[in-house]
């Protein structure tokens, strides 16, 4: 059995997360997704990346992301980490720990004055943490079928952040992973979810849920994960919104 099995015996986990796949599936049959959704996943990356920025209390709108007008090296390295995940989603599904590493170093490189010792794709964890990022990566390298990927996704994310493998942009780091993993098992394979958008939307939630998850109490892993359904259900409607919007212009 998938070590991940009993997550979906928690009360209202399983239908959380199978809405949130059923809503996806509704958003992927969008008029604009069915032949060239170019510009759509390119309107969801910086849909996708003013959120997280957003996330971290950074207002940086997705027509200053368009424009380029940025120059703070938070903003420069989320934007680094949206563009560089199409290229990341099969490497990922075999090396996590190395994805990591590329991520953070997209996020990080431009920290030289930071005020933090780090060196730049260097997880830093304590034996502890450690062995729960080696058994998140190995959850990630050998999936099963039985367990849908919004849930590895949750895993993910949620392990990334109660750990914090990385002294700076690990939360970003921590999206863009969950995205890849979304995007490994088959959920969103080209990465039109606005999933942070959705995290967004329900921001005081996320942030209290995550802080659930570290509990590592069943109340608080149930917490985290519905908040995860809803949060995926938000981005796809997020994802229609855009479709919408490009429709019409």
């Amino acid at each position: 059995m998938d070590p991940l099995a009993p997550l979906l015996e928690l009360a209202e986990v399983a239908d959380a997360l199978e809405n949130a796949r059923a809503n996806v599936d509704r958003m992927l049959w969008h008029e604009a997704l069915r032949s060239d959704n170019t510009h759509v996943a390119a309107e969801v990356a910086l849909h996708d990346a003013s959120a997280t920025l957003a996330l971290e209390g950074y207002d940086c709108d997705v027509e200053r992301l368009r424009a380029g007008d940025f120059t703070d090296p938070i903003v420069s390295g989320a934007v680094r980490v949206t563009e560089a995940l199409p290229s990341l989603v099969d490497v990922w599904a075999i090396s996590p720990r190395y994805v990591l590493a590329k991520l953070h170093l997209l996020a990080s490189r431009d920290f030289p004055d930071s005020g933090h010792d780090f060196e730049p794709g260097r997880i830093e964890v304590d034996k502890s943490g450690s062995a729960r990022i080696d058994a998140m990566c190995a959850l990630v390298a050998s999936p099963t079928k039985e367990i849908p990927a919004a849930l590895t996704a949750a895993v993910v994310h949620g392990e990334l952040i109660a750990v914090k493998p990385f002294p700076v942009a690990n939360n970003i780091v921590a999206r863009g992973a969950a995205r890849l993993a979304l995007a490994g098992k088959g959920l969103d394979p080209k990465l039109l979810i606005t999933a942070n958008a959705g995290h967004l939307d329900r921001h005081p939630e996320y942030v209290g849920a995550q802080r659930a998850w570290s509990t590592g109490t069943p109340d608080g892993v149930r917490s985290w994960l519905k908040h995860y359904g809803k949060a995926l259900e938000a981005g796809a409607a997020e994802t229609l919104q855009i479709c919408t919007e490009l429709m019409r212009s």
